[in-house]
């Protein structure tokens, strides 16, 4: 039955790729046009599959199904960096976001960002990972007040290349980073979805894991510096995406009803895949690229994450 669904969500997929790659196809210039959708599509896949993998193991590891990696602050970083590059550079900023120096940099502070909370935390000792969560909840609330002050005081036009920023997209990707993002999160995959069976007895709490054997403060140490890694590669190539992950995650869940990780981690990846090209779809030919895609996720996220709250409460 596992199986059966996910071949359904598989051929979902394909039909929105293959949707999105010949519709209002222009047979004249067709090779140019598969080659530009072929390389947003893999965006998406890349994307997609990054944020997937990274919510459910995440949720996994900190028993909530309403927190997604973003709560560590990533997203908050990665507006601090665009904004204090605009902000120092002025008019030399686009050049310097379209870079391919950048982007690594770009990964690198958000990592360090991570890597240092890690440090702060489980190198005392402590091992808390609630509390790690609310300094990088509160670093992050930090680091944006910070970018917001600088984005009222800069000039308006240079604004505006921060204001593309806030949102994800897919239309101006730089392609020469897809291989070598594609080689991180690939490697970054594999070695999550060997602890897959771990993760299923680690669903089940921290005491019950630990008396069956389970390493759980090695692994819960290991997995957060992977999702760190995943989250910043992901966010650096296109963007922040806020709710996609709180959405396919918890839809994964209600759609398998299973703890099984083989089959949450690819259903939650391929709900991904369909979010993200459904909604491409939906901002290229019904709104004209007038709105961009992480608007139209965040609202339905947000819509979600509300029903979550409500429901989760009703529990109490």
């Amino acid at each position: 039955m596992l199986k059966r669904k996910i071949i359904i969500l598989v051929l979902i997929a394909l039909g929105l790729a293959g949707l999105y790659l010949f519709i209002h196809m222009n047979f004249q210039a067709m090779e140019y046009l598969l080659r530009t959708r072929l390389e947003k599509i893999l965006a998406m896949f890349l994307c997609a599959v990054s944020i997937g993998v990274s919510t459910v193991v995440f949720q996994t590891i900190t028993h909530n199904r309403i927190l997604t990696p973003s709560i560590m602050g990533l997203d908050s970083v990665y507006m601090f960096i665009q904004t204090i590059v605009v902000f120092l550079f002025g008019s030399g900023t686009f050049a310097i976001l379209q870079s391919d120096a950048y982007f690594f940099v770009t990964i690198l502070l958000m990592v360090g960002f991570a890597f240092g909370l890690y440090q702060l935390l489980f190198r005392r000792g402590e091992n808390n990972l609630f509390l790690l969560l609310l300094v990088g909840l509160v670093l992050g609330t930090f680091f944006s007040s910070l970018s917001s002050f600088m984005q009222m005081i800069i000039d308006p036009n240079e604004f505006l290349l921060i204001q593309d920023s806030m949102f994800a997209s897919f239309t101006d990707v730089n392609t020469n980073l897809l291989l070598v993002s594609a080689v991180i999160i690939i490697l970054l995959c594999i070695y999550i979805f060997r602890y897959r069976h771990y993760f299923d007895v680690m669903s089940i709490g921290r005491d019950h894991a630990v008396n069956l054997g389970v390493p759980y403060e090695k692994i819960v140490k290991r997995m957060f510096l992977v999702i760190a890694v995943m989250v910043a590669v992901s966010t650096a190539l296109v963007g922040p995406i806020t709710f996609l992950g709180l959405l396919t995650a918890n839809l994964a869940r209600e759609f398998l009803q299973t703890f099984r990780h083989t089959y949450l981690l690819m259903a939650a990846s391929l709900l991904s895949v369909i979010a993200l090209l459904g909604g491409q779809l939906i901002v290229e030919r019904i709104f004209s690229f007038s709105t961009p895609i992480s608007v139209i996720i965040n609202f339905v996220g947000g819509i979600y994450f509300i029903y979550l709250l409500v429901k989760e409460s009703k529990k109490i």
